[in-house]
C-alpha cells in the first residue's frame, strides 16, 4: 500500500516527525514508507542500475566496509534499509545515501560490541521501557537478524531475500516488526527496532561518518547541517534557506 493512500506522504513524513537527528519513527509507520525502491525488474531506484549478482547494490560504491566481510549478508541489509527508507520523488534512499555502509562502520566499532555498556547478567525478558536486556551485542544481533530474514525468504517464497519482489521483502521485514519471528537472545521486534534506528541515524547522520551522502537528506528537510554562526542573519525576518555544511568541511 503506497503512502499516499495511507494518507501520509513522504514530505508530511520528513517535515513531522523530527528524525534529523536520528530519533526513531513511530510505530506501525513501516506499512506506508516501505514500497517504492524496487521495482518488477529488480531496478533499485535511484541508481539507475540493475541489481548486480546476488541482488548487491550498485549505489555509493566508493564506501569501504569494516565489519562484514560477507558480501552476501552486506547485501540483505542495503535491500532491508531501502525498505525502511526507499527513494521517491523527494530524494534518494537509504541505499544511495549510504545508510548500509553508515551501520556496517557503526557495527565495527563501539556501538556493535557495546563496549561501553553494561553487559552482564542476569538477563530476562525485560519491558519495553526497560531499553537494552539481551546479552547479545548489537553486531551479533544484526548478523544473526540478517540470516533469519534471508531464511524466511528462503522459507516463504524459496528464494533469497534479495532476489524478493518488494512486497515479499516487506512482508518479513513487517513479520519481524510485529515479533513474530523467533530469534535467539533477542526479540524480532528488539532487531526491527535496532534496524529502523540505525537506518534513520544512516541517512540523517553527518557525511563524516560514511552516511547521509552529499547531504542530500538534509536537504530533503532544509537542514543547515553545521554552519559556523547564523549571526550575519539573526536578526531577518524573512526565512533564510542554508546550503547545508558538513564537519568534513571544517577539516581544514
Amino acid at each position: 500500500m503506497s503512502v499516499d493512500k495511507k494518507g501520509l506522504s513522504r514530505r508530511d513524513f520528513l517535515k513531522t516527525t523530527g528524525i534529523a537527528t536520528g530519533a526513531l519513527v513511530g510505530g506501525g509507520l513501516i506499512g506506508g514508507l516501505v514500497g517504492y525502491n524496487v521495482n518488477k525488474e529488480g531496478q533499485v531506484a535511484g541508481t539507475g542500475d540493475h541489481k548486480g549478482a546476488g541482488g548487491e547494490p550498485t549505489a555509493v560504491s566508493n564506501r569501504g566496509l569494516m565489519y562484514f566481510t560477507n558480501m552476501a549478508e552486506f547485501n540483505v541489509l542495503s535491500q532491508a534499509v531501502e525498505r525502511i527508507f526507499p527513494e521517491d520523488d523527494l530524494g534518494p534512499g537509504a541505499i544511495a545515501l549510504g545508510a548500509p555502509y553508515f551501520i556496517d562502520n557503526q557495527l565495527a566499532g563501539n556501538y556493535g560490541s557495546n563496549v561501553k555498556e553494561y553487559m552482564q547478567g542476569p538477563f530476562f525478558a525485560g519491558e519495553a521501557t526497560q531499553g537494552y536486556q539481551s546479552k547479545l551485542t548489537r553486531a551479533e544481533i544484526f548478523r544473526q537478524g540478517i540470516a533469519i530474514m534471508d531464511e524466511q525468504a528462503n522459507k516463504r517464497f524459496k528464494q533469497g531475500f534479495v532476489d524478493l519482489e518488494g512486497a515479499q521483502m516487506d512482508e518479513i521485514i513487517t513479520a519481524f516488526q510485529k515479533n513474530e519471528i523467533d530469534m535467539k537472545g533477542v526479540s524480532s521486534e528488539f532487531f526491527f527496532k535496532l534496524l529502523r534506528q540505525a537506518t534513520l541515524e544512516g541517512v540523517y547522520a553527518d557525511p563524516i561518518y560514511n552516511g547521509n551522502v552529499n547531504m542530500d537528506a538534509w536537504r530533503m528537510k532544509e537542514f543547515p547541517g553545521n554552519q559556523m554562526t547564523y549571526i550575519a542573519e539573526i536578526e531577518n525576518e524573512k526565512f533564510v534557506k542554508y546550503e547545508p555544511v558538513s564537519l568534513t568541511s571544517m577539516e581544514h
